[in-house]
């Protein structure tokens, strides 16, 4: 069962997931915040699988709570994903540094909502199209400083290949099919490039490996 804390402040968006969500078999809506502070407490009562939360809530925001989740040992096993609109560049690169699993646009349609949090509760990467092209757009036009001391050389040379695969957005079976190994070895190496490098999620791995220079953002 895939436990689903919802926070944001506007009742009619919290009414109209649980309504979807609690129609699957498979997930269940264990409690619901209406800002970032009530979503911080629910989360270390419940412990649930994923938080969706708002981006822009009183209190405490959602990049603020997302931060302070993935701060917590508590919490470890607790997957965010931010909720957001379309033209929010900022706050996308923002959470995303904060440990955000993902995010989704607001006006997703029901069975995507429903695939991404299955999606996120495995621990993979979670970026709507339109963010994923945000994000790549902004490492080829604005491209922030590398972080040095990253980890990146104590990876072995299918680790970081495995990474800058993810980093294009490739999942575990292309990556498989690209470097001609198993489904089950090319997660193997992720995970352990994912410990090495301290990285919360696939979603952190994508940032560290454009921050870090191991993947050259393309043009086209």
């Amino acid at each position: 069962m895939i436990r689903v804390l919802l926070v944001d402040d506007q009742p009619l968006i919290r009414s109209g997931f649980r309504a979807l969500l609690d129609l699957e078999d498979d997930i269940e809506v264990v409690a619901e915040a209406a800002d970032g502070q009530e979503g911080l407490a629910l989360a270390r009562e419940h412990l649930p699988d994923i938080v969706l939360i708002d981006i822009q809530m009183p209190i405490i925001d959602g990049i603020e709570a997302t931060r302070r989740i993935a701060a917590d040992p508590a919490l470890t096993r607790v997957h965010v994903v931010i909720l957001t609109n379309y033209g929010m560049d900022e706050f996308v690169f923002n959470a995303l540094r904060a440990g955000a699993a993902g995010f989704l646009v607001k006006d997703i349609v029901p069975e995507d909502l429903l695939h991404a949090v299955r999606v996120a509760a495995r621990g993979d990467a979670l970026l709507a199209p339109s963010i994923t092209r945000k994000l790549i757009h902004r490492y080829v036009t604005q491209p922030l400083h590398a972080h040095t001391g990253t980890g990146l050389g104590e990876l072995t040379n299918r680790e970081r290949e495995a990474v800058a695969l993810v980093a294009h957005g490739l999942s575990n079976d292309e990556i498989a099919d690209r470097l001609v190994i198993s489904p089950l070895t090319a997660k193997t190496h992720i995970n352990r490039a994912m410990g090495k490098l301290h990285a919360r999620d696939r979603a952190q791995l994508v940032v560290l490996a454009y921050e870090s220079g191991l993947v050259a953002p393309r043009n086209s």
